[in-house]
């Protein structure tokens, strides 16, 4: 079985109170975009347990650490799953704020459940991802959402961005999620993101924020000036997403300059 996780982009993001348990309760809309990973899972003839291979983007670590590896252990805690051999191409960066780890987690989950007819329910199947990481549950439907909570609170949104073109540029620079945390005053905001999200696009850079950008900018000022070298080449909107270090900047058409992103890794497409 063949399976293709895509990243996501964070359209604003909004710290809005610390959580007794250590996490914090955000709001924010997540967005699907083409970007993704291939993830191949098929029945092992000749292990007893799992076998895992990777290329593209090296993996660093124990196999026993990676997301996908402990989706499968997590439902073969529950159910009968022989063992299975997974390879993965790894081409969404890591530590860009896009959600490539939770997504192929969330894959591997849904995967597991087709490939083995197991028939967990979507809700089920998001309560399950909500184990392995706060982004994870999003994709399992995978589509456009207001998400409140620690970010597995959905509600669904109408929204679409499709047709147009979007640029992804992440640096060199990997941001560590906790220390970006602990740089924010949790805030709620004056105006609902829920409610500024169906503004028109050309109005969201006055509106729409990314409270992690402040604190980010800071201590690394290159990833601000990829952000208004986006609006400098066209951008409509441009934001950091998630917690960094990507940037992403939406268009009405291709740009006709990156060449300013020379270093980073930059992807870009027409949203479909």
């Amino acid at each position: 079985m063949l399976l293709y996780p895509n990243a996501k982009i964070n359209l604003g993001l909004n710290v809005v109170e610390r959580r007794t348990d250590g996490y914090h309760n955000i709001e924010t809309v997540f967005y699907p975009i083409g970007l993704s990973d291939v993830l191949e899972i098929e029945p092992s003839e000749t292990c007893m347990d799992y076998s895992f291979s990777s290329s593209g983007i090296p993996i660093d670590g124990d196999p026993e650490d990676n997301l996908i590896v402990r989706a499968y252990r997590l439902l073969r805690r529950e159910y009968q799953i022989p063992p299975v051999d997974i390879s993965l191409f790894k081409q969404i960066p890591f530590g860009a704020g896009l959600g490539g780890g939770s997504s192929d987690a969330a894959f591997m989950l849904k995967g597991l459940n087709e490939l083995f007819e197991l028939k967990i329910t979507t809700k089920k199947l998001e309560r399950l991802a909500a184990k392995l990481g706060a982004d994870c549950p999003v994709f399992i439907q995978n589509k456009p959402v207001f998400a409140t909570g620690t970010g597995n609170v959905f509600t669904q949104i109408d929204l679409t961005l499709k047709d147009k073109f979007l640029v992804l540029v992440k640096p060199d620079i990997h941001v560590s999620t906790p220390e970006a945390y602990s740089l924010i005053i949790p805030e709620n905001p004056e105006f609902s993101l829920r409610e500024l999200i169906k503004k028109p696009i050309s109005e969201w850079k006055s509106l729409i924020k990314n409270d992690f950008e402040k604190s980010v900018f800071i201590k690394y000022p290159a990833i601000e000036i990829i952000k208004n070298n986006l609006y400098d080449i066209g951008a409509t909107y441009a934001s950091m997403s998630g917690s960094g270090s990507s940037v992403y900047g939406i268009f009405e058409s291709k740009p006709k300059k990156t060449e300013l992103f020379e270093g980073c890794f930059v992807a870009g497409g027409i949203i479909e």
